[in-house]
């Protein structure tokens, strides 16, 4: 027999908020969704390392789905799916909607930029017998957590004569790998007393690529020379080659299933492409919206969103106003009537580290998707900090449609703090604010996210674009 709740006990869940782990609310069937988007979603991060191969991607997706490339001056009937690419490292889809575009139109805005190790304009070279690649790293990275890890190098090598060659090596299983290297602990009293974030330093983030020599006495760096002539015989380039190239290590290993249960995914480059296919896949998946629905996938947010790929240039607002000038309407009387979930990700609270998050406002795994009214770090400094009105419309939304959802900030107040889009989204005169999926070890080489989030953030960006 249930037992009758009490005056207290019911005054409680009338007024007081009653947070619950998702697993707990959820039915199986709907348990068995989150679990089938996540191995899309596996294949998705596999597939897509660099913001490159994240838009080649998502170009064949949206494809498939009867997207077509954006033509400025057509007048696009409701409905009408279109993508504009820019310099193959970012990205805007767009469905045209049944109500005016002078409305505005409701946008997501992710990065699809992840820290990893770049290597330098001059990268090759030998010393005592080894060939390596010298690095920059790209991103908020802790040094130490890339070294003695299987690295593969993906990205471009343009030729002086303008021709590209893509290069992906480290993948298969039958590729070579790279590495770096680190001191053993018999010979590492010294580097052991340097502080953590000195452990290792940038100048030693040093890729072995090489031990063998070419076999010619008359010449000098024969190991180089070898490497060299791999290259050469492979891909058709010169050293010289390498000032025109974009290449990137990146973790050679793939995402997998975390946990005796399967609950969570582990993988690279989750910050933030975990948004950015969740919000793509509600984009490919709308139909049908009353507002247009747009969509960016944007580059270089981990380096602060410069660059003509970044949030901080004008390509989507010049998007916008080409969407707009067929139906006689300014694009700042669209973006000034917009809306917008900067999609990006927040840090679940991690017990193993506790002291660094003030529990009551951090957020957790399966808890569903994480609401972040402002970022910043020591006094919001650098954050747009959305309205109480517009944090108000999105609660609506996601409660409408029950969307498991919950708030949080990252980190204590005086802790440290980070940023997303939304500031530069927020200057075009946009109202927006933070949505994404919870995610451990962030930034690190591999990351871990909770399937009932990612799903429960492809059930919000859904919900935002149907509503």
């Amino acid at each position: 027999m249930k037992k009758e709740l009490t005056e207290g006990q019911k005054l409680a869940e009338e007024i007081l908020m009653q947070n619950k782990n998702g697993a707990l609310t959820m039915d199986a069937a709907e348990l068995a969704k989150a679990d089938a988007f996540a191995e899309d979603y596996k294949r998705f991060l596999d597939a897509s390392k660099t913001e490159r191969e994240a838009v080649k991607v998502a170009v064949a997706l949206a494809e498939e789905k009867g997207f077509v490339p954006f033509e400025a001056g057509v007048k696009y009937p409701s409905g009408a799916k279109v993508y504009a690419v820019n310099r193959e490292k970012a990205l805007i889809l767009a469905v045209v909607g049944s109500q005016p575009i002078e409305e505005g139109v409701r946008l997501s805005a992710a990065h699809i930029d992840s820290p990893r190790l770049d290597l330098k304009p001059r990268p090759l070279y030998e010393d005592s017998e080894l060939a390596l690649f010298k690095t920059h790293y790209y991103g908020g990275i802790k040094k130490y957590q890339w070294t003695t890890i299987p690295l593969a190098l993906h990205g471009v090598v343009v030729k002086r004569d303008g021709s590209k060659i893509t290069i992906t090596v480290g993948e298969n299983p039958n590729d070579p790998a790279f590495c770096i290297t680190d001191l053993l602990p018999h010979l590492a009293d010294d580097q052991m007393k340097r502080t953590l974030e000195e452990g290792i330093k940038g100048e030693e983030l040093n890729i072995l690529i090489g031990s063998r020599p070419f076999c010619d006495d008359e010449v000098s760096k024969k190991v180089k020379l070898n490497i060299m002539k791999i290259l050469s015989e492979k891909y058709g380039i010169t050293e010289a080659d390498l000032l025109s190239a974009e290449l990137e290590a990146v973790p050679a290993f793939s995402a997998r299933d975390i946990g005796f249960d399967r609950s969570m995914v582990g993988a690279y480059g989750q910050d933030d492409r975990v948004c950015a296919y969740t919000a793509l896949r509600a984009t490919l998946d709308c139909e049908s919206p009353k507002q247009t629905l747009v969509t960016v996938l944007a580059d270089k947010e981990e380096t602060g969103s410069h660059g003509n790929t970044g949030m901080q240039s004008a390509f989507l607002r010049y998007f916008i106003s080409d969407l707009a000038a067929p139906y006689g309407v300014a694009g700042r009387t669209v973006l000034s009537h917009t809306t917008c979930l900067s999609a990006d990700v927040n840090a679940a609270f991690d017990p193993t580290f506790a002291d660094v998050s003030e529990r009551q406002n951090a957020s957790y795994l399966n808890y569903g998707v994480v609401i972040t009214k402002y970022t910043g770090a020591w006094g919001k400094s650098g954050t747009s900090d959305a309205s109480a009105e517009y944090a108000g419309a999105i609660r609506s939304i996601l409660d409408r449609h029950h969307v498991i959802w919950q708030t949080g900030e990252l980190g204590k107040v005086d802790q440290g703090g980070g940023g997303t889009v939304a500031a530069y989204i927020a200057d075009l005169n946009v109202d927006v604010i933070d949505l994404g999926v919870p995610v451990l070890s962030m930034h690190a080489p591999f990351e871990v996210t909770s399937k009932i989030d990612i799903y429960m953030a492809y059930r919000a960006f859904t919900a935002f674009s149907v509503d």
